[in-house]
């Protein structure tokens, strides 16, 4: 039997790990082709710090929930890797640069 509340947090779980990396994708596109207006700033300052501390928070949700579930999709497994990599991206933008 399919089980309707695995599936729903899985799907959470799937659209909040892209929405956080489209986020930073699209602060690294602001920034390469040098887009810049107030209320970019705006945003920007309002919502990279929450973003950053959800990468972490939702890496460590996304593990534990490959931990627990032996079934998952590939797409699930494709947005925490690419989460992983946003991370790594980002903290080492902090200490690289």
């Amino acid at each position: 039997m399919i089980d309707l509340k695995k599936i729903s947090n899985e799907n959470k779980l799937l659209s909040v790990n892209f929405i956080i990396v489209f986020y930073f994708i699209l602060l690294y596109l602001f920034y390469i082709y040098q887009i810049d207006s107030v209320i970019i700033g705006v945003f920007r300052e309002l919502l990279t710090i929450p973003f950053f501390i959800a990468q972490v928070v939702f890496i460590i949700i996304g593990i534990k929930f490959l931990n627990r579930e032996k079934k998952y999709r590939s797409l699930f497994m494709f947005s925490l890797i690419a989460l992983c990599i946003c991370a790594l991206l980002t903290f080492g933008s902090f200490f690289l640069f």
